[in-house]
């Protein structure tokens, strides 16, 4: 696992067979500081099979199309079907020039179906549902013990929320995988053994 920090989002490689999967990207307009990112952790376009969004939003998704275009495929989960094209109005308000993700060529499967995905591509560790911060989200847990969690609160919070609340369902489902280092997009990872 490598972690890459080129602008505000945490982005993880994973090596895997013929190549690897990348979970997350920054925002649209970030590609030059991706490459200089990959490029000092020896990573080339041409090593990223597949692509991952923890949710999209635009800090997560802004990259894909455009490593879409290079041949990198993405991988869609089922659960984020309809929400691929969320930033795509925020992204043309603001004026940052994106292209639109074609979601035809994605690899999508079902959550259930992520672990023999993953196993095929070399990957041991499975793609879970986490809705509790978007209806799209979902996490990457490896057998290894790490967990990329995005932008899921951390769940020392689930007091804060209802009792049988989602950020609660999220963080048990996770919890019973038992990771051993929580990797979240936005703060410091978080050693649970």
């Amino acid at each position: 696992m490598i972690k890459l920090k080129y602008g505000n989002t945490n982005t993880f490689y994973i090596p895997c067979t013929g190549g690897g999967l990348l979970v997350d990207t920054d925002y649209a307009g970030t590609l030059p500081a991706f490459y200089k990112a990959i490029k000092q952790r020896h990573i080339t376009v041409k090593d990223i099979t597949y692509v991952l969004a923890t949710h999209y939003h635009p800090d997560h998704m802004g990259l894909v199309s455009e490593l879409m275009e290079q041949g990198v495929r993405l991988l869609l989960p089922d659960v984020q079907k309809d929400s691929v094209h969320f930033s795509d109005e925020l992204f043309r308000k603001d004026g940052i020039a994106y292209t639109p993700i074609d979601a035809s060529s994605a690899a999508v499967i079902t959550c259930g179906e992520s672990r023999d995905f993953l196993l095929r591509i070399g990957i041991s560790g499975e793609i879970i549902h986490t809705e509790s911060h978007s209806a799209d989200g979902v996490c990457v847990v490896l057998d290894d013990g790490d967990c990329i969690v995005g932008d899921l609160d951390p769940f020392e919070y689930m007091e804060a929320y209802p009792e049988n609340g989602p950020l609660k369902k999220d963080w048990e489902r996770i919890l019973s995988l038992k990771p051993k280092r929580i990797l979240y997009a936005h703060r410091p990872e978080r050693l649970l053994r």
